[in-house]
């Protein structure tokens, strides 16, 4: 195992000072944390100073692990708790065109008042789901935080998610409120966005408003100078809706306890990635993925949240790290994908940019490989603390992350997060061995597991998306091992869920899309292990007489561009003969998954048509 970084005041974390407190290194920590839920969770809501009441109890187990409760009969506001640890600038937004803009918590605090206010107006209350398809603008963050204010839900979708596609997720929840962005910057265009805002109102009957960003300021303005209100709820009442990939149909709404993301994040701010107040935190992301909220629930450390829109490579690869050096950040966090592409074209920041206040890089959406590590030590920042992390729309949070007392290992996430019984279990449902790749599973309940998809009355979907493969034990579909360190190393997904340039989608918003199209019998869509990532191979299967080529793909691609995102638009497209099915007629995109990646097919007993999978191994065109 090779070394890269071993942090220089680790006892002046405030993971170090816990340690000592405790008596016990890093590993005899967890090992507490995990068999003391409700201690762990407790002493976490101190440390961060969290405003509410716990009650009387702080974990209480169930029959299921989706029945545990924490703090069940504590109630808690999380705009109250995230407004009120910061002073100073709060949020920085910046647009591809550099245009900037400056928040500071005293604005937060009478904008997302006045918001509050304004949703109060229109007859939003507690339980009521309010919407936002937008830029990654402050906007978001201020609307998000007058509705939690109330108690109302949040839920986010960033602006290159076509109507359909909007509709497929907001549909759901029946929203009354929706902020609409006007347009947005990519790669040096302009997309307006008047027409598609007017079909998705269109598709939402439930909406009793729908506001544009630019009308924002003047929806607030009669609420100016409202006193703040906040309140408190129960500790797991809804906050935020997100949404999964949805391999079998719509994407699922994952409900969360918005107060569970809050201490779950918290936790992870605080002794993961030793985030103080003041500092100031980045991480290029869209209102669409998750580490959105991620990093809204910054405040909470009192942070300045540094905010961009548009592409992170215009008009120079070194964009990113531009704002890096001018905006003095403290944690820079980018995907895994954004490093690979930056090493590829050779980027050197450590020669052309001052990044002494860099402390830590966060990395994630995929796996960070080992030249990805060698990378960053090498040309980014010798000292820097590599924060490889993994964990997922679903926990909206990381099953493993940073620990700031511990080394860097090449290849390596350095630890399970405090709170997280995060494990490797092999095929028989056993802890794996040292190195051997298996199941990451998570056997004890924490704060941001969620408390429900909606609508799915009798938790059936729910206990089917975690609970099948071990009984009892959350399995989220990554392939990981552990090494003699207690580090962790991802291998990709382990499911047929896709990841698309790190952002996990589904293959229903696919099908749907191409089927239409008179050529296509049916199609299957897989993830390929691919130059140190994944990619999307879409398999196509055409109806008796009709003719694939070039000018086909093309239309193909550009109506899953349109009608979903860019993200659901394949690498690659190939004509199979036929497609492998289970007994009972479903497709098998798993098997095909094993098949491409050169892993040992699982359950082919299932399979009616097995022998299809032949026509799968070694293609050409997957060699290139």
């Amino acid at each position: 195992m090779s070394l890269l970084f071993q942090p220089s005041n680790p006892q002046e974390t405030a993971l170090g000072k816990l340690e000592r407190e405790k008596n016990t290194d890093y590993w005899g920590l967890h090992t507490w944390s995990i068999e003391n839920p409700g201690d762990f969770w407790s002493r976490a809501w101190d440390d961060l100073n969290l405003i509410g009441e716990k009650g009387d109890i702080a974990y209480q187990s169930g029959e299921r692990f989706i029945d545990a409760k924490f703090f069940p009969n504590g109630v808690i506001n999380v705009a109250e708790n995230l407004l009120a640890h910061g002073d100073g600038v709060a949020i920085v937004g910046i647009l591809e065109d550099g245009t900037r803009r400056e928040i500071t918590y005293a604005e937060l605090r009478e904008k997302s008042a006045a918001v509050a206010a304004a949703m109060k107006d229109l007859g939003i209350s507690v339980g009521d789901r309010v919407v936002a398809w937008a830029p990654n603008v402050p906007e978001v963050m201020i609307f998000a935080l007058g509705a939690l204010s109330i108690g109302a839900i949040i839920s986010t979708a960033s602006p290159d998610f076509a109507p359909n596609a909007v509709e497929d997720r907001f549909g759901q929840v029946e929203p009354k409120l929706i902020l609409l962005g006007d347009d947005y910057q990519y790669s040096g265009k302009s997309f307006d966005l008047k027409d598609k805002a007017d079909e998705i109102i269109a598709l939402l009957p439930t909406l009793k408003k729908a506001i544009r960003i630019s009308e924002f300021e003047t929806w607030i303005a009669p609420f100016s100078g409202a006193k703040p209100e906040f309140t408190r709820l129960p500790f797991d009442h809804p906050g935020f809706v997100l949404f999964s990939s949805g391999t079998t149909g719509k994407p699922k709404c994952i409900t969360h306890s918005g107060a569970g993301v809050m201490l779950k994040a918290g936790a992870e701010q605080l002794y993961q990635f030793d985030m103080k107040a003041g500092e100031r935190v980045f991480f290029f992301t869209t209102c669409g993925w998750m580490m959105w909220n991620w990093l809204f629930m910054c405040l909470i450390r009192g942070v300045t949240i540094v905010l961009f829109d548009g592409s992170p490579v215009f008009p120079r690869a070194h964009r990113l790290f531009d704002i890096a050096e001018k905006e003095k950040l403290n944690f820079f966090g980018v995907s895994a994908k954004f490093i690979d592409g930056i090493k590829k074209v050779g980027l050197k920041p450590s020669e052309s940019h001052d990044l002494s206040n860099l402390r830590m890089i966060g990395s994630t959406g995929s796996v960070l490989v080992p030249e990805g590590f060698d990378y960053i030590y090498k040309h980014v920042k010798a000292d820097v603390h590599l924060a490889s992390m993994s964990g997922g729309t679903d926990i909206c949070g990381c099953f493993v992350a940073s620990v700031p007392t511990l080394g860097v290992y090449r290849g390596e996430l350095q630890g399970p997060c405090l709170g997280m019984a995060t494990k490797v279990f092999n095929a028989k449902g056993d802890i794996a061995k040292e190195d051997e790749k298996g199941e990451l599973v998570c056997t004890v309940p924490f704060p941001s597991k969620p408390i429900g998809f909606w609508g799915d009355a009798n938790h059936e979907k729910y206990l089917s998306a975690y609970f099948e493969g071990f009984p009892g034990v959350w399995t989220h579909g990554d392939f990981a091992s552990v090494s003699k360190t207690g580090g962790f190393t991802l291998f990709g997904r382990s499911d047929a869920t896709l990841n698309s340039k790190g952002v996990r989608i589904g293959t229903a918003e696919i099908y749907r899309v191409v089927e239409t199209f008179p050529q296509i019998q049916e199609c299957m869509a897989v993830s390929q292990d691919w130059d140190n990532d994944t990619r999307v191979v879409l398999f196509v299967v055409l109806k008796e007489g009709q003719k694939f080529d070039e000018d086909v793909a093309k239309e193909i691609k550009k109506a899953l561009r349109d009608q979903a995102s860019p993200r659901h638009v394949p690498d690659k497209i190939i004509v199979a003969p036929e497609l492998p099915r289970t007994k009972s007629n479903k497709l098998v995109e798993l098997a095909v998954t094993d098949v491409i990646n050169g892993r040992e097919v699982r359950n082919l007993d299932a399979l009616a048509n097995p022998k299809a999978l032949e026509w799968f191994k070694n293609l050409p065109d997957l060699l290139k």
